[in-house]
């Protein structure tokens, strides 16, 4: 018998808590990823990707805007 619920078959979007509401996204980089996104909450206080549906939710400590964080801070490995 299948499950009755679909959320038992697909798994929630990822969530991340972010400080700014200008965002990037990449996928998770590597083989599984997606081109590099940026996007702007703009009024609202979440924003999700149109490649890989993971949500950025806004912290309730945001940063100001002027400072600069890495749009897609990953190991230096990773690079």
């Amino acid at each position: 018998m299948p499950p009755r619920h679909l959320d038992a078959i697909i798994p929630p979007p990822e969530e991340i808590v972010v400080s700014t509401k200008r965002v990037a996204c990449d996928g998770g980089g590597g083989a599984l990823g997606h081109p590099l996104v940026y996007m702007d909450m703009g009024e609202d206080n979440h924003v999700e990707c149109g490649y890989c549906d993971r949500r950025f939710v806004l912290s309730a400590h945001p940063k100001a805007e002027n400072e600069y964080s890495s749009p897609a801070a990953r190991p230096p490995e990773a690079h």
